[in-house]
């Protein structure tokens, strides 16, 4: 059985090994778009996060599998090999899209230059190659982050680090000199809710508060606002963590430093306010709980100064050719793993990960996740293997007109990575954009 799986970040990496593990037959292609595997391990987790990154290794181990073949560079759907063509190339499909757009806050002045969304600020320090946004901290004393999840926290870490601990990162090298010219002294990370509904974990919350010349700052008066926070007895453990690492900020007292991080509570973001053509403060509505778990507006505002605002409100999927879509929760409608159209689940189209339950969880998530998905399809195998097929679907994909970077593509690219860093006295060095990630794939060839 030839099954392709589509997307090579963790659900996907997950998903080809749960496959060859359940099935000593099958083979499996892993399809990606980007000429680089790992998806949002590569291109999502933080670079100064070295123990979450090296995750890599045992996504390596799954695609070196002698029954898995990697295959990047190749789009699906519009523009690329259409996904019926796909679904004739395999028994079976399985779609690891994850969810590739950010949510908006729709409130005025959300589009005034310097306000961006922390997935395009994570894309430029991360060196995706999609991403073409600059001048992120150019001109900017002050920045708000909007959200208390693990995304927010990384990007405030990231603007409150110096260039001596980015230095040995992969960050791409336009980035880290970006951030070694900043001038951010105050960064800002605001929730609408309170801090025992905050969705950090404790882990990364504690990090802020162990970053060099830095002083973390927290309003005991705002925290106490949270009923939860006064009595944390009723909360899980992680909550009732993340409660007493705030309450030792607050009671902590203050120190010179550089920078300034302040974290926020109970403020609704309703507007940007522009100054000199673009953002110069954000104004926040007051809230408070409203005993049902939510926020209500109090009619007090707040306005905190910045030249930079980043939103990080969640993640969000989109359509994928041919499959259909719900809107409400961004995700395709499946029954375990199985693609539902209309009614009925259609055996030989799968989903996991974030396409299949919405953009929750950590990383680890995605290992019972992608198992569940396998399982169904393993039940459907007596059925999906009747289906005649080319001899190799790789060369009916460069028929289609894909030019499949495969795994000694990829193998060229780390190589020039690793050159790219020695140049330039760090470590491995991300390869910033398409073009230098092509380059070094036909370098490969020649």
């Amino acid at each position: 059985m030839r099954v392709a799986v589509v997307g090579s970040g963790p659900s996907g990496c997950y998903t080809a090994q749960s496959l060859v593990q359940q099935d000593p037959d099958v083979l499996v292609d892993v399809l990606d778009r980007l000429p680089c595997p790992y998806g949002l391990v590569r291109y999502g987790v933080a670079p100064d996060h070295e123990k979450i990154k090296s995750l890599q290794n045992n996504l390596r181990t799954v695609l070196e599998h002698e029954r898995v073949r990697f295959l990047g560079g190749i789009e699906i759907g519009p523009g690329g090999v259409p996904a019926a063509r796909l679904r004739e190339l395999y028994h079976a499909v399985v779609y690891c899209v994850g969810a590739a757009t950010d949510r908006h806050l729709g409130i005025p002045g959300e589009d005034l230059p310097g306000s961006w969304s922390a997935t395009e600020f994570v894309s430029w320090y991360s060196a995706h190659p999609d991403s073409t946004a600059d001048g992120f901290v150019v001109g900017a004393r002050s920045a708000v982050v909007i959200g208390v999840g693990n995304v927010a926290v990384d990007v405030t870490r990231m603007l409150a680090r110096g260039v001596t601990e980015l230095s040995p990162t992969d960050m791409p090298h336009p980035a880290l000199t970006a951030l070694a010219a900043s001038h951010v002294t105050d960064v800002h990370m605001v929730g609408r809710r309170g801090p025992s509904q905050a969705r950090f974990t404790t882990k990364e919350l504690r990090e802020l508060g162990s970053l060099p010349d830095t002083e973390v700052v927290v309003d005991a008066a705002e925290l106490a606002l949270d009923p939860a926070y006064l009595d944390p007895s009723p909360l899980s453990a992680p909550q009732r963590r993340n409660v007493e690492v705030l309450r030792g900020w607050a009671a902590a007292e203050s120190r010179p430093t550089s920078r300034r991080i302040s974290l926020r509570f109970f403020l609704r973001p309703v507007e940007l306010l522009a100054d000199g053509g673009r953002v110069g403060a954000v104004r926040f509505e007051r809230t408070v709980p409203d005993g049902r778990g939510g926020v209500r507006g109090t009619g007090e505002f707040e306005e905190i100064e910045a030249q930079l605002v980043l939103r990080s409100v969640g993640y969000r999927g989109m359509p994928v050719e041919g499959l259909p879509f719900d809107a409400e929760s961004g995700t395709v409608p499946n029954v375990d793993g199985r693609v539902v159209h209309g009614c009925s689940a259609v055996p030989g189209e799968y989903v996991a990960g974030w396409i299949k339950r919405g953009p929750t969880g950590v990383i680890g998530t995605n290992r019972p996740d992608a198992k569940e998905t396998v399982t169904s399809l393993l039940e459907d195998a007596p059925t999906l293997v009747h289906k005649d097929l080319p001899e190799d679907p790789l060369d009916a994909l460069r028929a289609a007109g894909a030019e499949p970077v495969e795994w000694e593509g990829w193998c060229a690219i780390e190589r020039a990575e690793a050159e790219l860093g020695a140049s330039l006295g760090r470590g491995v060095v991300k390869l910033p954009d398409w073009q230098s990630l092509m380059n070094a794939v036909h370098g490969s060839a020649s």
